[in-house]
């Protein structure tokens, strides 16, 4: 870049105030698109080719964990595991395998078996609400958590599975259940603690206080326990929220596909990774992202909104006058980092994308010369009049077709 220095352009707020988040040099991340993902009341559930399809986009975009399903909720769940666990091996991947399961041995016993099976380590995700509501509501009283707890977690690993034990609604949860059932679940065996807005009821500040308590829990155990946040999104917090448990001392956090999963769904992958390569805690080529959004779309049923962030079709496009001039401008300079940047948060190029300039009702001369001229269309003054004509007068963004017409119909007379 010439004629300015890159970290001059931009002012970072985040290190220039009195407060300052400390990020981790990484964080992972584990997709539960086709777990979590897929009780999202309106998908449908994915072939088997597209899901170890599905499975290979994850592998491709340095994702280190995949919940590859509920073995236990019937034979259909468990042929797509033990096809996905096949997959792993046969192609050598690195990405890991987990599965959820109840506390319960019901659910337990196919996890084992497929991994018996196929040879390849599965971590075994072990759930139970924890909350009060939830334990009022399901007249539990916390010895019998605490009992399916231990007994759950015990077989588990004598069946030689990692174990992450999950709490339902942690974030609702008191410090003195919570203690009983953690220290419970680590004298047990179990690696992993996973910590949950399950109803999306969390603020960012709440996220903190909880895991970086859970972190302190941790520290005092002795143990080596990794802390794990899943967050649903019914509040739209679900990114916030995310950054929070990083920041306190989450080392692993979840997320889905276009935010798929349970209501509303979850954190969604593609706006994790593009946020934490941003803030420098991954380096992930994101070059298959879009290609990974439109197959979970495509295999799910679920449309991707044109305003989705990062993966929507208007993610880098702008028919604004005064937003084109200035991605126009900056790339007269010839400078791609520039361009990217100007106006936009996100760089489109990482996703090979391209910062796209239209023509609308709110768009200015700019924005049509631009447009002609980057499709070797003719643009003298007299047709740049009759498309910005055009353009006030429509409703919305004029279409290839219509301004291919304007085109001709001027440059004919």
């Amino acid at each position: 870049m010439t004629g300015a220095n890159r970290n001059e352009l931009v002012f970072d707020w985040a290190e220039r105030g009195p407060r300052r988040a400390r990020w981790p040099n990484h964080v992972m991340i584990d997709d539960e698109t086709l777990r979590d993902g897929l009780q999202s009341p309106s998908v449908k559930d994915p072939s088997l080719d597209s899901k170890v399809a599905i499975l290979h986009l994850m592998e491709s975009l340095g994702i280190e964990t995949a919940d590859v399903g509920l073995p236990g909720a019937g034979p259909r769940q468990r042929e797509a595991v033990t096809a996905l666990c096949r997959e792993i091996d046969r192609g050598h991947l690195h990405i890991r395998a987990n599965c959820a399961a109840r506390t319960m041995i019901v659910d337990i016993q196919p996890i084992a078996d497929v991994s018996q099976m196929t040879g390849v380590p599965i971590e075994a995700c072990l759930f139970i609400g924890s909350s009060p509501i939830r334990q009022y509501a399901e007249e539990w009283s916390l010895q019998d958590i605490l009992r399916h707890t231990r007994e759950a977690i015990t077989f588990a690993v004598r069946q030689g599975l990692d174990v992450m034990y999950v709490t339902e609604d942690t974030v609702r949860s008191s410090p003195e259940h919570l203690k009983t059932l953690f220290t419970a679940a680590i004298e047990a065996g179990a690696k992993r603690l996973c910590l949950c807005d399950t109803c999306g009821a969390a603020v960012p500040d709440a996220v903190w206080n909880l895991v970086s308590w859970v972190k302190a829990l941790v520290e005092d155990s002795g143990a080596e326990i990794g802390i794990d946040w899943h967050g649903h999104r019914d509040r739209a917090l679900d990114m916030a929220n995310t950054l929070a448990a990083i920041e306190a001392g989450a080392t692993r956090v979840h997320g889905t596909a276009l935010g798929i999963g349970e209501r509303v769904g979850n954190t969604p992958i593609e706006q994790l990774l593009v946020n934490l390569k941003l803030l420098g805690m991954r380096d992930d080529d994101l070059s298959r992202l879009m290609e990974y959004a439109e197959l979970v779309s495509q295999a799910t049923g679920v449309r991707m909104p044109a305003n989705s962030p990062v993966v929507g079709r208007d993610a880098f496009r702008t028919a604004t006058g005064v937003h084109a001039a200035a991605v126009i401008k900056a790339q007269k300079k010839g400078d791609r980092w520039l361009a990217d940047r100007v106006y936009s948060g996100v760089p489109a190029t990482w996703l090979g994308r391209v910062q796209e300039i239209e023509i609308g009702p709110m768009s200015g001369n700019s924005n049509v010369v631009y447009y002609l001229t980057t499709r070797g269309l003719p643009s003298p003054p007299e047709v740049v009049q009759a498309v910005m004509q055009a353009a006030k007068n429509s409703a919305q963004l004029l279409s290839p077709a219509e301004i291919s017409e304007i085109v001709q119909k001027v440059t004919s007379h």
